[in-house]
């Protein structure tokens, strides 16, 4: 009995126990887990772009915080009321467009064979899905609306008060659970590094990639150029299988827009623009500990996306990143900058 208690107080399974009931709690709240994953996404990079602000402007903290939110604020609710109806007519019309490409019989190699890549299980499933969760994000923006507003307004009192919150928190070190808060200050500080890092880099590569996307969709005389743009966005948020899944409804609308110039013209674009990625963006926002094996980058996407869905093509990579950091199982010369 003596010896059985003697492994359950050794840090190595209090925290593996610690770590199971944390796992166990995030389940049982699964239905809220949207509110949770945005709070944390909004709180994290707010955070960051305050941090960012305040070195280069002089103004007080809290004014700070409370401009650059009513900025973005702002900006959600202009673009909800300017563009919904636009972004969700030209989502409905790019899906038309895909499965009446898929519907029709082609008499070429070339779009045979995309015909057969975009009817494959794994790559319909993630069109499927991605296409399907833009719309119905879209189409039912009450729900969507009220879940971005309360992690807003969480993310907004959490950065407020931040310095309150460490000196509150801070009391639990000296509490009869202090043994179960320096397992959460283990895994949050493992979970910022790694997660939140991860999250950040894959967002600012989103935006950047859209960016030069649109200016490429401009030039080429793409349609639906802001439906475009959103399905760039969101696809750019999964690493490497992004580039791959987008690929596939560009090559389809750029062939039947301009034939097989333009898929040439698209192709040579999406490969300078995927090459700013590889080789500038990449190595700059992340070290070479999150630079997966692409065999295991789609192994964790295609189980991340079976159980979590469209979440699990955004998050798998960042959170198989932060358990290879809780297992050690990293480059100990590179660190994510």
């Amino acid at each position: 009995m003596d010896g059985l208690i003697d492994i359950f107080r050794k840090r190595e399974v209090k925290r593996i126990i610690i770590f199971a009931l944390i796992i166990f709690i995030l389940f049982s709240v699964r239905s809220m887990i949207n509110i949770i994953l945005l709070t944390f996404i909004f709180t994290y990079l707010m955070n960051r772009l305050v941090e960012f602000t305040a070195k280069r402007v002089r103004i007080k903290r809290t004014l700070l915080v409370i401009l650059l939110y009513s900025i973005i604020v702002g900006l959600l609710t202009v673009g909800i009321a300017k563009y919904l109806p636009i972004i969700t007519s030209e989502i409905s019309q790019l899906v038309k467009r895909i499965t009446t490409f898929s519907a029709t019989s082609h008499d070429n190699v070339l779009m045979n064979y995309i015909e057969t890549i975009l009817s494959s299980d794994k790559i319909a499933t993630y069109l499927e899905d991605g296409l399907s969760f833009l719309l119905k994000s879209f189409t039912d923006i009450s729900k969507t609306s009220i879940q971005v507003l309360l992690s807003l307004i969480l993310s907004l009192f959490f950065i407020l008060e931040k310095p309150r919150l460490k000196e509150f928190t801070g009391k639990f070190k000296n509490s009869k659970i202090a043994a179960f808060y320096y397992e959460i200050e283990f895994f949050g500080e493992k979970f910022t590094r790694t997660f939140g890092k991860v999250i950040e880099a894959q967002f600012i590569i989103a935006i950047v990639n859209t960016i030069l996307s649109v200016l490429i969709f401009i030039m080429l005389g793409f349609p639906q150029i802001i439906g475009l743009a959103i399905m760039v966005f969101f696809l750019g948020l999964i690493p490497v299988a992004g580039v791959i899944i987008s690929l596939v409804p560009l090559t389809i609308i750029a062939f039947t827009i301009g034939g097989y110039l333009k898929v040439l013209y698209l192709f040579i674009a999406i490969m300078l623009i995927h090459g700013i990625e590889a080789y500038i963006l990449n190595p700059k926002l992340m070290s070479s500990k999150t630079d997966l094996p692409v065999f295991y980058t789609f192994v964790v996407l295609i189980f991340s996306q079976h159980f979590f869905g469209v979440w699990g093509l955004i998050i798998g990579i960042p959170v198989f990143v932060f358990l290879l950091d809780i297992l050690d199982v990293t480059n100990k010369e590179a660190t994510i900058k």
